[in-house]
């Protein structure tokens, strides 16, 4: 089974006779490669065409599923392999547009000057009026250095921008919210924090994204610290979220309590921590975490959970395992234990798949396939924006896991991320909670 990230699409010709879609899906699927949608493009009397989206490892892996279909013969042919991945970027995911029109010299005067005058003395005599008579309380600002692009690593700002692009789009269609991203060719915290805050006035709140870690920590903290809006890092929290949902869940259909079980996890980078403290805000009271790096271990004791010697004690200890090494097949069958919960969440190769998992004894498991933070932060910032937060907190956090608890459906971990009323229910849980803080 394909595991990578490396999407194709073929145009096949195939006989109009039945069966032969047949052999050409079981040629895909003899090499490993992974089916998505299939479309019609023309049927004929003679032949039908088709394009079928594929998932596979590398360039060489789809050479081969291209020439297994080829030696199929009997009229079956591959007549191109396109990249609608690339195609979908061409020009950009996203642009700015008005949400006015201007069709006359009165319209023009209203819109700019010098009717615009009169807007920007109410919002000098009374600063609070911008969230009313501009876009600033509907933007965020999606913040990133380069540093670590979803598994990419270290590729520099520019290179990441398609990603912060892909997130300005999920805040809009989801939630409505602009999203603006911003590059920086620094990593230098001081630099970061500083520049932030000297362009902060022009968002509703700050999403930080792909900025890697040590440093990701000490620039999220400063920045909630030091600004008077709402500041996230979605690798962390984001994350973190989505997790607290998915084991929630896991528990639900084995029957036990996420607060009584033994909580280990597996690499302590930004993700890791995040979710150790998400857990532990929650009410886990024994939360262990293990992490080759001295520095990421001593974190988690500061933040009070308990730093174990080795990955395989978490293993032989622990009731629900999460891990986030970004190593697949790190976990090795004979290291589960029999009615284990194991959320191996590294992408695209988990760090032991699920079915792997479960037949060694897991009660159940489930990769990062599943647990994706697409699920939590259109409707964190939503709700956030909404009730005029100044800050994200652990029971707006905690509230929004819930939400995606309450939102999935009977017998999957979570909910789908295209399902409109998973966003709602979640903006709506955060409002709640920052209402009731506000005494409202």
């Amino acid at each position: 089974m394909a595991h990578g990230q490396f999407l194709r699409n073929l145009i096949i010709e195939t006989p109009s006779r039945p069966g032969n879609l047949g052999k050409v899906t079981m040629a895909i699927g003899q090499l490993g490669g992974d089916i998505g949608d299939i479309q019609t493009i023309k049927v004929g009397t003679v032949s039908t065409i088709r394009e079928i989206a594929l998932q596979c490892n590398n360039q060489q892996h789809l050479a081969e599923i291209v020439e297994a279909i080829e030696s199929l013969k009997h009229g079956i042919k591959v007549h191109a392999v396109t990249d609608d991945v690339l195609q979908a970027h061409e020009g950009g995911k996203i642009h700015m547009k008005a949400t006015t029109e201007i069709r006359s010299l009165a319209d023009l005067r209203r819109v700019y000057t010098p009717g615009v005058a009169n807007v920007c003395k109410t919002i000098q005599e009374d600063p609070e009026q911008a969230n009313y008579f501009t876009g600033i309380s509907n933007t965020v600002a999606i913040v990133t250095d380069g540093t670590a692009i979803l598994g990419l690593g270290d590729i520099g700002p520019v290179a990441g921008m398609p990603v912060m692009e892909g997130k300005a789009v999920l805040f809009d269609q989801f939630v409505g919210i602009s999203g603006i991203p911003i590059l920086l060719d620094t990593s230098d915290p001081d630099k970061v924090v500083e520049t932030i805050k000297h362009i902060h006035q022009g968002f509703g709140a700050i999403l930080l994204e792909d900025i890697g870690s040590p440093h990701c920590f000490e620039i999220e903290e400063r920045l909630k610290k030091e600004l008077p809006i709402p500041v996230m890092h979605d690798d962390q929290h984001g994350t973190a979220v989505v997790a607290l949902a998915a084991a929630l869940t896991a528990c639900k259909h084995v029957g036990v309590e996420l607060q009584n079980s033994s909580v280990g996890q597996i690499g302590l980078g930004a993700a890791g921590l995040a979710i150790s403290r998400m857990f532990m805000a929650y009410g886990v009271e024994e939360m262990k975490g293990t992490d080759p790096n001295p520095k990421a271990t001593d974190m988690l004791a500061e933040y009070g959970g308990t730093v174990v010697d080795s990955m395989e004690e978490i293993m032989a200890t622990c009731d629900l395992v999460i891990a986030t090494t970004g190593v697949a097949n790190l976990i090795k069958p004979e290291m589960v234990r029999k009615g284990q919960i194991i959320l191996a969440l590294s992408n695209p190769n988990a760090e032991i798949a699920p079915d792997v998992a479960l037949e060694a004894g897991a009660a159940y498991a489930a990769d990062g396939r599943l647990v994706n933070n697409v699920l939590g932060f259109p409707g964190i910032f939503r709700g956030a924006l909404n009730a005029n937060a100044k800050a994200i907190t652990y029971p707006m956090l905690i509230a929004a896991a819930q939400a995606i608890v309450e939102s999935t459906k009977r017998d999957d971990l979570v909910p789908h991320p295209l399902d409109p009323n998973v966003h709602i229910n979640v903006a709506l849980a955060v409002e709640k909670v920052v209402y009731d803080e506000q005494g409202k």
